[in-house]
């Protein structure tokens, strides 16, 4: 089978849905299947072939700094339909009017019923502003929406939302992640444990408002000083609140905090498995929670460490109910407690290491792939 993995984007950028289509496209040439990737201007690469068929203009949307593209040539576009004739094209959603949807259009209309076209809808809007921008786009799609045959959603809040903006009826199929590969690199890894014995709360990712870092260091500034005193805490990402985050530590209670700056996708398996205590309180604008399954992944791999994730409805849904898991970063308080009662609990942590370590299971890519073939009727 022949596979094309759209997205408006480049591939090169290291965010949740390239993670997305890489994975997946990871999973289906092992299967046997030819993949491609047609998005924006982007590197060659050896693992999957690229079609850079777009250029893209910067934008800001959902908390997020985002590429969308230029209209692109149909004519262009065609000639790499006819030449290629794809079995099976894969759109990730919401998508440009002027780029993937030009791609489904014209690949309808070359190849008529010939070829199955499905989507995956990836968004959860953080706020009235980007809800109302992309039911605006969901009103403008509802034709090219049409000739598709089937669409996925990444979690149950994504379909919901998919429902009530674009009309979409989607079956949930969660984001594939390599569980299995991020245990055994963090099995693989030498573990750094925390300076003196002290116990290590880690943190990673993009440092913007909506993923919460700022939240974190007002929580732990709220434990007791003999409390912060027993923690390291490790923050690690890149972004615009790079300042506002040094300017906060320094005025915290906090002692022992390092600020690791960007770390390469190789050796995130290592930083989350050295972690106790593996913090996400991502505020909003959560489809899904990509970095909780990672997390829980390598700490499955080694080490008895749990993760803590903000209680936003796409965490929620990788996280699972259990309300020692999950809280409302906004409230410092509620958040520090949460913390806490982690800290001082050595029993509980280890009851919930063990629950998470099974419950990753289900997010492997092996699992969801063989969902995602179901769904182009494989």
């Amino acid at each position: 089978m022949k596979v094309a993995l759209v997205l408006d984007d480049s591939i090169d950028r290291p965010d949740g849905v390239q993670q997305y289509v890489l994975t997946l496209a990871g999973y289906l040439t092992r299967a046997g299947h030819e993949v491609h990737v047609l998005c924006s201007s982007a590197s060659p690469r050896d693992d999957v072939t690229v079609h850079s068929v777009a250029r893209n203009v910067g934008v800001q949307f959902n908390g997020n700094g985002l590429r969308i593209p230029l209209a692109t040539s149909r004519r262009a576009l065609r000639g790499l339909l006819e030449r290629e004739r794809y079995d099976v094209i894969h759109v990730q959603i919401p998508h440009s009017p002027l780029f993937a949807a030009r791609v489904v259009d014209e690949a309808r209309r070359l190849q008529a019923r010939s070829v199955r076209i499905v989507g995956t809808f990836h968004i959860l809007p953080d706020g009235k502003v980007s809800s109302a921008g992309t039911h605006m786009l969901g009103r403008w799609l509802r034709g090219n929406l049409r000739r598709f045959d089937a669409f996925m959603a990444v979690s149950e809040p994504a379909r919901e939302f998919a429902a009530s903006a674009f009309g979409i009826s989607a079956v949930v199929v969660p984001c594939p992640v390599d569980v299995r590969g991020f245990s055994a690199a963090a099995a693989a890894a030498a573990p750094v444990p925390g300076d003196g014995g002290r116990l290590v709360v880690a943190f990673l990712g993009r440092l913007v408002e909506r993923k919460g870092v700022l939240e974190l260091i007002r929580a732990l500034d709220a434990l007791p000083d003999e409390v912060r005193e027993r923690l390291e805490v490790r923050i690690g990402g890149r972004g615009p609140l790079w300042g506002d985050l040094e300017a906060a530590v320094e005025v915290s209670g906090l002692s022992h905090v390092s600020l690791a700056g960007f770390v390469a996708e190789e050796d995130k398996a290592a930083f989350y498995a050295d972690a106790d205590i593996a913090v996400f309180p991502a505020t909003g604008g959560e489809s899904f929670g990509i970095v909780l399954v990672e997390a829980m992944a390598s700490l499955a791999g080694r080490g008895d460490g749990v993760v803590l994730a903000g209680a936003n409805p796409g965490y929620l849904s990788v996280i699972g109910a259990r309300p020692d898991v999950s809280v409302d970063a906004r409230d410092a308080d509620v958040f520090a407690q949460a913390l806490l009662r982690l800290i001082e609990d050595p029993a509980l942590r280890a009851e919930i290491h063990a629950e998470q370590a099974e419950h990753v299971q289900q997010f492997d890519v092996e699992v969801v792939g063989a969902k995602v073939l179901e769904v182009y009727g494989v």
